[in-house]
């Protein structure tokens, strides 16, 4: 008996009871100690896990567009209202805090984006956009990483055309200041550009089962949104303007928000790992 009795005990003692069959608690709570012995004291309870942070980064904004659909449909627009609903399909969650680097039609300069995560201190860095190519047969959700060499010359011409967007727009690049370029390199050696892929990787696999995808959806170039090697973020594309099917669906509202949703059901478990890490 006092074995039994001596073994509840310690295990209410280490575990705290939260770690122990309700029986084996209330056992604990009705014997008495054994002679000689001083109660041993509650473990103390462990803080409440902070939040996974995620950044939505709606591109283009403002006085930049973004690519143009066929009926005139905006990149900006579609971008600020899938980020603004993936944020609503999270936001009943405890275990996750969204932040969009716009939440209106603004501009805001790319290495403002990234300054934004880090002072948000991010788990997760996901760029929003949609497409347009010469192709109008071109279609389907795909989704990029950095890479100093691209997986392509499709891929490399977006890159370069979305890098292009500060300079044209107002905003030089190569006088970013000393604050923004520690920022930039802090976050590079804070985390590893594995997660980025692997982060890529499992939003595109997931979504897959529910949305048309890009021959080789997963892709490489050297965005300048995504030059935190150590933040992990993927740029998203979520269709072709120039496509009309696409197009269609991206000015859907209900289309829209489920795009949405199945991107918020992928980021999710991403996020939260990557606060594990």
């Amino acid at each position: 008996m006092y074995t039994r009795r001596f073994i509840i005990s310690s295990l209410v003692g280490l575990l705290g009871s939260a770690a122990v069959p309700s029986w084996a608690d209330a056992a604990a709570r009705k014997s008495p100690p054994l002679p000689g012995r001083k109660p041993t004291p509650n473990a103390p309870k462990m803080p409440p896990r902070a939040p996974a942070v995620v950044i939505l980064d709606p591109g283009h904004g403002g006085r930049d567009p973004g690519a143009i659909g066929v009926t005139g449909t905006e990149e900006k627009d579609v971008t600020l209202s899938v980020c603004q609903s993936i944020r609503q399909a999270l936001a009943g969650r405890s275990d996750i805090k969204v932040f969009l680097t716009r939440d209106r039609d603004t501009y805001i300069p790319l290495p403002s984006r990234v300054a934004f995560a880090h002072e948000k201190h991010a788990d997760l860095f996901i760029s929003i956009h949609a497409d347009a190519a010469p192709n109008r047969s071109a279609r389907g959700l795909s989704a990029y990483t950095r890479a100093e060499k691209a997986t392509d010359d499709f891929a490399r011409r977006l890159a370069d055309r979305e890098n292009q967007v500060d300079a044209i727009y107002g905003f030089d690049a190569g006088a970013t200041d000393k604050q923004t370029a520690a920022i930039l390199i802090d976050l590079a050696r804070r985390h590893g550009h594995n997660a980025s892929l692997s982060a890529k990787k499992r939003i595109v696999t997931g979504v897959g089962h529910r949305v048309q995808l890009l021959e080789n959806p997963m892709r490489a170039a050297n965005f300048a949104v995504l030059r935190s090697p150590a933040l992990p973020s993927v740029l998203i594309e979520t269709g072709f303007l120039s496509n009309p099917q696409d197009e269609k669906i991206l000015r859907n509202a209900k289309s829209r928000a489920d795009l949405a949703r199945y991107l918020a059901d992928q980021i999710a478990p991403v996020a939260m790992d990557l606060r594990e890490a």
